[in-house]
């Protein structure tokens, strides 16, 4: 196929759209960078409109890349990916992590990253390959093996954020590929177990879902009551491992659910953030004009809160713009995914399309309150080389897969 004809073939609004929220993005970061009062090569605009020509030829590597190379290499890709996400532990720590790897340049280089891409690639060619095995419940051992591996190594960096992110797209691809519903509910059941144990109502009607749920899936007589009374034991014990806890201990958890109970320590971004948005009303303040961002009140303001600033400055209208925008982005992928003519192009598909929601959700969310602050930036949007490149190189395969050949 000719570069020509595979670009006309393409959805090339996966493309457009990245593109604009990436002048949007540094749109903001300019407003940020105005009461900076820093050298130009510490400029947060500045070195990610630098970031950007690299990011924007990934993409198009990562499009013109043969789909047929992709499925063949990724296997080597991803053992060379457990040793490289190793690397930052020979290093010193950066921000008290060992999430980055120096190479002498102005910017380091995070390869947790870039994980996201080969994890999701390298689940894909395995489910893909074994489509028929996917209705056992034994099959789904090794997928897990290949997400968590990986995902082990971040979360000791200490990296909780991405390493749930490098978790988001197993559940989704397994059920794309055909594994049964039952199954992939036994990998959710003990997180529900633990969050209702706390309140007996919620807990009674958690054991009546899973007792009904259990009844109509008709595992083996013995396997079911012990998974279902096994989920019941662990919820039982969540209180009394609650109580073991030491009273400062259980306060950060409380506090990470109640942001008002340490408005001055751990509730302090949250409660800025909301302000921020808040204060931003329909149509902002005025695009630098954000005295929440530029009096410094806003914490992490250019990656994980930039949400709150583009709240406060340009204002309800430009949250709902720029959240249609990912809306339509992350559905193109999903369209793209089920007009697909092969089952690993599909896969890689939903994979990334569970990871920008994934993104887009928790970076939107903890912005308003609504979950727990985890460090974790906006697709194209927020400060970052190795997330923009990532980011980048992820639509660029989407956009290739898309088109429905082989090779």
């Amino acid at each position: 196929m000719t570069l020509t004809r595979k670009i006309a073939e393409t959805p090339q609004s996966l493309l457009l759209m990245p593109v604009f929220l990436s002048v949007l993005g540094l749109g903001i970061l300019y407003s940020i960078s105005l009461h900076q009062g820093t050298a130009l090569a510490q400029n947060l605009f500045f070195k990610q409109s630098i970031i950007l020509i690299p990011a924007l030829v990934g993409f198009g590597s990562s499009f013109l890349v043969s789909r047929n190379f992709i499925h063949k290499y990724i296997y080597i890709l991803y053992f060379l990916t457990l040793g490289i996400l190793a690397v930052p532990f020979l290093g010193e720590k950066v921000a008290g992590t060992h999430r980055w790897i120096d190479l002498g340049l102005p910017v380091s280089v995070q390869p947790s990253e870039f994980a996201k891409i080969i994890i999701v690639i390298a689940l894909a060619r395995y489910l893909s390959d074994r489509n028929l095995q996917m209705r056992h419940f034994g099959s789904l051992v090794f997928p897990c093996f290949i997400v968590l591996a990986p995902s082990l190594i971040v979360l000791n960096q200490p990296d909780l954020g991405t390493a749930i992110i490098l978790i988001t797209p197993l559940i989704p691809m397994l059920f794309w590929v055909g594994a049964r519903p039952f199954h992939l509910f036994l990998f959710i059941a003990p997180i529900f177990s633990i969050l209702t144990a706390f309140h007996l109502v919620p807990f009674f009607i958690w054991a009546g879902f899973m007792a009904i749920i259990f009844y109509l899936s008709k595992p083996k007589l013995l396997t079911g009551i012990g998974l279902y009374f096994g989920n019941i034991f662990l919820g039982l014990l969540t209180p009394v491992a609650w109580n073991l806890l030491r009273p400062f201990q259980q306060k950060r958890v409380l506090t990470l659910l109640n942001p008002d109970l340490d408005p001055l320590g751990a509730g302090y971004q949250i409660i800025q953030s909301k302000m921020a948005i808040g204060s931003g009303g329909f149509l902002g303040k005025g695009w630098g004009q954000g005295t929440q961002t530029h009096l410094k009140f806003l914490p992490v303001q250019e990656s994980d809160f930039i949400v709150s600033v583009m709240g406060e400055e340009l204002g309800f209208i430009a949250l709902l713009i720029m959240l249609t925008v990912f809306t339509f982005f992350i559905f193109r992928i999903t369209r793209s995914a089920f007009e697909s003519n092969d089952r690993f192009s599909g896969l890689v598909l939903i994979g990334f399309a569970s990871i920008f929601l994934a993104h887009v959700f928790v970076n939107c969310a903890m912005t308003v309150g609504l979950i727990p602050v985890k460090g974790l930036p906006l697709p194209f949007i927020s400060y970052g080389g190795s997330f923009l490149m990532a980011s980048f190189m992820m639509a660029g395969v989407s956009m290739n897969l898309a088109v429905n050949r082989m090779g």
